[in-house]
């Protein structure tokens, strides 16, 4: 798949602060350290309010994650009180063909700016406003005889046939209460598909595991 932005449906992205919860990662050598996720939320905060701004974009972080070549989505919710934990833009990269930093840099601002659900997020908002981001493990092609193996909670969905494609992150499925034919359904309704879309020859689902964490 071609570098593209992808819009996501999502709550939260997580309710700990800290980003301790999160989901499994596949690959330990991938797994990022806590100096990692704590210079990618800057950087996402960096590059939203340079962006808003007009100034020019802040320099990528010097830890080993920012090189990691993999997707992410970047999250911007309502902070806690009147309206806590309202979505305010989401938009992410799914494929695993850019390195990390470069990648959340440029969501991070698309999720301020660009997601066509939400007027643009003002500069004056941005304090009140926390940041999640979940960056992707590579996404999996499963047959659908194999989606059964579906684990709600870890894995997330990417349907696509045709030109209609869609992503949900994994913790969609928990925030919806949704289990996993109702999670398969979910995407493919997304993807402007019909529900059980997900179970024919022509559409192809991947699943992936996702590292989620927050301000």
């Amino acid at each position: 798949m071609s570098w593209r932005a992808w819009s996501c449906t999502s709550s939260s992205t997580a309710r700990s602060r800290s980003g301790a919860e999160r989901n499994t990662i596949a690959d330990p050598e991938s797994a990022l350290t806590p100096a990692d996720r704590a210079a990618l939320l800057a950087l996402a905060r960096s590059a939203i309010t340079a962006a808003l701004a007009g100034d020019s974009p802040p320099e990528l972080p010097d830890v080993p994650g920012a090189v990691l070549r993999r997707g992410a989505f970047v999250t911007l919710e309502e902070q806690e009180g009147r309206r806590g934990g309202d979505l305010r833009g989401c938009i992410g990269h799914v494929m695993n063909d850019r390195p990390l930093g470069e990648v959340i840099r440029q969501v991070a601002v698309s999720a301020a700016r660009s997601d066509p659900r939400f007027p643009p997020v003002q500069l004056h908002e941005l304090s009140a406003l926390r940041i999640g981001i979940s960056v992707l493990e590579p996404p999996v092609r499963v047959a659908a005889a194999d989606l059964c193996r579906l684990v709600i909670g870890r894995d997330g969905l990417l349907v696509r046939r045709g030109r209609a494609q869609a992503v949900l992150l994994p913790q969609v499925a928990i925030e919806q209460g949704l289990g996993p034919e109702a999670f398969l359904n979910a995407v493919c309704h997304k993807a402007g598909l019909a529900a059980g879309s997900w179970r024919e020859p022509d559409t192809q689902v991947f699943t992936f595991t996702a590292d989620v964490f927050v301000e």
